[in-house]
């Protein structure tokens, strides 16, 4: 599904998918620098197609690679992340045909089909591709490298390689656990019964992909549930997999069975929407086919809590994915102390949380987030710096803060190259009285493409600087 706006007058406006995206490690992608200026718009209108869900498209190429026969995945994310995953399995000997934007036909190649790429394997900006793929990976007869761009190069990986090591994995890394990983292959891997340190959907995801290769049975327990992605879409290629909230088991030797895929539009992307539309007086959207994946729609039940206008219509399944449109409508909202349940729920909206929290009535509390330290830039104090920057106190902990809202200034913030940051600031210069600098915004097309041209059609003031 192409990224598309329909204002209400029904005529459709399509959306070009950017032709040109740099290779992440690109000295030219490297150099190249963007910022936008968002100033107060219009009321949002309109109905909105969102891309594709970003972790269901990273998946649903990976698992129709390893599958045994032909699968085509639509609605597939084209945005720089998903496609560093893409070209990764292309390097692994795996066949991808891309008939249309937004479709991909993959030629499985079986569990034990993957071949040995010649040179270090590029994850771009993309922690998702990296963490399951070193899963993937661990088990394979062959050596890797994967390697990721300056951001991905400062994320944290022992969290995953230490389980796969518990498994009879041999992963090296650069020193404190970051990547580069340097994968020897040829290792016989052994299930585990593994309780996370940490929640983490990405971790349980490469312990369970290690574990289609692995002697006996792997079971992941999770102190918090966290997204069961992996854990639907290995059921839809027909896997043996047990699963229930904070629970996942399979036996290894498993093979999967090609199947069609329709990507549900991000529920991630959507939320820069949901709040936009919550927080600009005027403001009625319809968000169409968003995926309601349960262990992904914390900021959904938090926004409903503040006192947001979010309705669920025309509800069915894509691809084992619940969806529906999203009607949002502008409502007065109030600062609430944000659950600590909800939390992992939510981890990458938060972002656009804090934008809602600082045009709510009275202050929002927030604790039990110190995983956005650790995320593609500290968003935590990213966040509290850009809004404080445009005139409001944020006080901030070391797993949290507390925004205390205001009236919006003019003024600079610093995305620090980090998409979410990018986009959040994109709403908070709606609400503004003078114009919002947001620097360097280049990285929000890894994972929604020409969003800035979505947003304008939509309503929102938002230029290139």
């Amino acid at each position: 599904m192409d990224p598309g706006f329909r204002r209400d007058d029904g005529n459709l406006t399509s959306l070009a998918l950017a032709a040109d995206f740099f290779h992440p490690q690109d000295p030219q992608r490297l150099a190249m620098t963007q910022d936008w200026i968002a100033s107060a718009g219009q009321p949002l209108h309109g109905t909105l197609d969102i891309p594709g869900d970003k972790s269901v498209s990273h998946r649903a190429v990976m698992f129709a690679a390893l599958a045994d026969g032909t699968s085509t995945v639509d609605g597939f994310l084209e945005g720089e992340d998903t496609r560093a995953t893409a070209a990764i399995f292309s390097r692994l000997g795996v066949r991808i045909e891309t008939p249309s934007p937004s479709r991909r036909v993959v030629q499985g190649v079986g569990v034990d089909g993957l071949k040995a790429a010649e040179s270090p394997l590029d994850c771009g900006n993309a922690g998702t591709g990296m963490r399951l793929l070193a899963g993937l990976l661990a088990a394979q007869p062959f050596d890797s490298v994967l390697v990721g761009d300056e951001s991905l190069s400062r994320r944290p990986m022992r969290r995953v390689t230490g389980p796969l090591a518990t498994m009879g994995a041999r992963i090296d890394t650069e020193e404190g656990g970051l990547p580069p990983l340097r994968i020897h292959g040829g290792q016989r891997l052994t299930g585990i019964d593994y309780t996370l340190e940490v929640a983490s959907a990405q971790v349980k995801s490469a312990v369970l992909l290690a574990g289609l290769y692995a002697d006996g049975d792997t079971v992941v327990r999770e102190p918090h549930p966290t997204r069961d992605y992996t854990e639907r879409m290995l059921k839809a290629f027909g896997v043996d997999i047990e699963f229930s909230p904070g629970f996942a088991r399979l036996r290894g030797g498993q093979r999967l069975k090609a199947t069609d895929i329709a990507v549900p539009a991000d529920f991630s992307s959507a939320a820069f929407f949901l709040v936009a539309a919550s927080i600009i007086p005027g403001s009625e959207l319809r968000l169409r086919a968003v995926g309601l994946n349960p262990r992904r729609t914390g900021l959904l039940q938090a926004l409903r809590l503040m006192g947001a206008d979010i309705t669920e219509e025309n509800a069915s399944e894509h691809g084992g994915e619940p969806v529906a449109d999203l009607v949002v409508r502008h409502a007065p909202l109030r600062g609430i102390e944000v659950p600590e349940a909800l939390v992992p729920d939510m981890i990458d909206e938060f972002p656009a949380l804090f934008v809602a929290a600082a045009a709510a009535d009275g202050p929002t509390v927030v604790r039990g987030a110190a995983e956005l330290r650790v995320k593609e830039s500290d968003r935590l104090a990213s966040m509290a710096n850009g809004l404080r920057a445009l005139g409001l106190r944020v006080d901030e902990t070391p797993d949290g803060a507390t925004i205390f809202p205001g009236p919006l200034q003019g003024g600079a913030v610093d995305s620090h190259g980090d998409h979410r940051i990018a986009m959040a600031f994109s709403i908070a210069g709606q609400l503004s009285s003078g114009e919002v600098r947001i620097g360097d915004v280049a990285n929000v097309a890894t994972s929604f493409p020409n969003y800035d041209a979505l947003a304008t059609g939509a309503g929102f003031a938002l230029r290139k600087a």
